[in-house]
């Protein structure tokens, strides 16, 4: 069981976020892997990438089975809302050696106390080591950036939508149930009462927190919590849970409406399941995003489809018309 005890100050500063290096290295958690059909397919695939790639440290630091840990460092404690993966990638290259060390001490020997079991650590893996810790983080960090942009980058756009349009639900939520109720809805096996987050779990934990970093995921299929095992409570605490709903897939559009709107915005209306941005849907439908927003421009002023800015981007997604005209059959 994990408990974490936090107050009316540390329940002020919890807050969600969105963090891509989290999601790139969740992937390296074989058995949480969510690997649905449909649009998130991708995330079943990702391993490939490492096979494929020789990426040999991330190989070396994956999981194959449950109970044991990956560095912590490879995904950076978030300093806001959206940070962007290259400054998560710098912050993994400016890892302080001490954290290095210590975090691949623990894939090692574990933290008997909590249950954390360690592993072996690949000889490859050590080798780099070898070398420093300051050699170690900035090679891996290479290694991520080349993850990333082969095996999520071109998913992100989309992911990072529905994301954003989970943690806009969540918000809706806590303002009209509170943030008890809101911790009592994201998870069965997680609850909140009288200042106490419990969490399922094989792993020992009791721990003040400060605050709570909220990160829904769509790769993992289970509810975690990342707790940092070399500096204690002085990082929060990140609850990444999954989404509660399965990801929809794509409608095909009827031949009714691609003969009403033209082939393309029908075909562009029945793929928004959720929100996207214009070169989310251009390299989707292989269209060039001048095109795709001209059609988007038409959808928007016949009422169809809508859009709302989030942080630097647009996100397009159907109204209750243009979903009703999906629908109809």
């Amino acid at each position: 069981m994990i408990r974490l005890t936090i107050d009316s100050t540390g329940l002020a500063r919890t807050r969600f976020v969105v963090s891509p290096l989290h999601e790139a290295v969740n992937t390296l958690m074989a058995s949480s892997l969510n690997s649905r059909t449909g649009p998130y397919a991708w995330v079943g695939r990702t391993r490939r990438v490492l096979r494929r790639e020789k990426l040999e440290l991330l190989a070396g630091l994956a999981l194959e089975q449950d109970g044991g840990y990956i560095p912590d460092f490879l995904s950076p404690h978030p300093s806001g809302p959206d940070p962007t993966v290259t400054e998560q990638l710098e912050a993994v290259r400016r890892t302080d050696p001490e954290r290095v060390r210590a975090e691949l001490e623990t894939v090692r020997n574990g933290l008997p106390a909590a249950n954390l079991i360690g592993r072996q650590v690949p000889d490859t893996v050590l080798r780099s080591l070898q070398r420093g810790p300051r050699y170690f983080a900035e090679r891996v960090a290479d290694e991520l950036g080349r993850y990333w942009e082969l095996a999520l980058a071109p998913y992100w756009p989309d992911a990072r939508a529905v994301l954003d349009a989970e943690i806009d639900h969540r918000g809706r939520f806590l303002a009209r149930h509170g943030s008890g109720a809101l911790f009592n809805s994201l998870s069965p096996e997680l609850s909140w009462s009288d200042g106490l987050i419990r969490l399922e779990s094989r792993f020992e934990v009791n721990l003040p927190a400060r605050m709570v970093l909220l990160m829904p995921t769509l790769v993992s299929r289970r509810i975690h919590v990342i707790l940092d095992p070399v500096d204690g409570w002085n990082r929060a605490p990140t609850l990444m849970y999954p989404l509660a709903k399965s990801p929809a897939v794509p409608q095909s559009p009827t031949p009714a409406l691609a003969q009403l709107l033209g082939p393309t915005r029908a075909d562009l209306l029945a793929a928004l399941i959720d929100p996207a941005t214009t070169a989310a849907l251009a390299a989707r439908h292989f269209l060039s995003a001048g095109t795709v927003s001209y059609h988007l421009g038409v959808l928007h002023r016949s009422g169809l489809v809508s859009r709302v800015r989030s942080g630097r981007e647009v996100l397009y997604r159907r109204t209750p018309r243009g979903e009703e005209l999906v629908a109809a059959r």
